[in-house]
């Protein structure tokens, strides 16, 4: 019996992103990705392994070695619109965001359940992490090109920063790809 439950909710990729290795957080577009089991060669969340980060210090003493589930940050073209809004900006450009992939139509996309899939038309799976909560980074990004307005990213992309996810098989995805939601068949936590 299959633990996974394909949804009717497929997101069109409108934009794809690669953040060198070494460098800030600023994202390079792309056409296309070649997606490994590390993730995107010589992109700066590349590899199985990382140093744990203030997001999971309750867990582990920073820089304690633990599996990458951040190889990649996925964004909704419908919430980065909002942010925007909220900023005062007209758009949000995702290179600003470290962006991996932005989707077009999944709703409430933040808020996909973890362990949901995301699979492209060659069988290329991504595997949800959890919310990417927003931080300062993108802020300084954004105050780079639009002065004044970096500190109002982080209320703005609350509850609508995307996702951190993991390359579960391999793959190649572009531009115009259609990426279709599984989410785990099982009920909610309610202890």
């Amino acid at each position: 019996m299959p633990v996974l439950r394909e949804t009717e909710f497929t997101g069109e990729i409108v934009w794809m992103g690669q953040v060198p290795a070494g460098e800030g957080l600023a994202a390079i577009p792309q056409q296309a990705l070649n997606l490994g089991f590390d993730g995107i060669a010589g992109e700066r969340h590349e590899g199985s392994l990382r140093s744990s980060c203030v997001r999971v210090k309750n867990l582990y003493p920073t820089g304690t070695e633990i599996r990458n589930v951040r190889q990649l940050t996925i964004l909704s073209e419908e919430e980065l619109a909002l942010i925007a809004t909220d900023m005062g900006l007209e758009q949000i450009d995702p290179a600003w965001l470290g962006a991996s992939l932005v989707l077009r139509g999944i709703p409430d996309f933040t808020f996909i359940p973890p362990s949901s899939r995301l699979q492209g038309p060659d069988g290329t799976t991504l595997t949800v992490d959890m919310e990417n909560r927003p931080c300062v980074l993108p802020g300084r990004e954004i105050e780079k090109d639009h002065g004044g307005y970096g500190a109002k990213f982080k209320p703005a992309a609350k509850n609508r920063r995307g996702i951190t996810a993991w390359v579960e098989r391999p793959g190649r995805l572009s531009i115009g790809d259609a990426l279709t939601v599984f989410v785990p068949d099982q009920r909610a936590w309610a202890p």
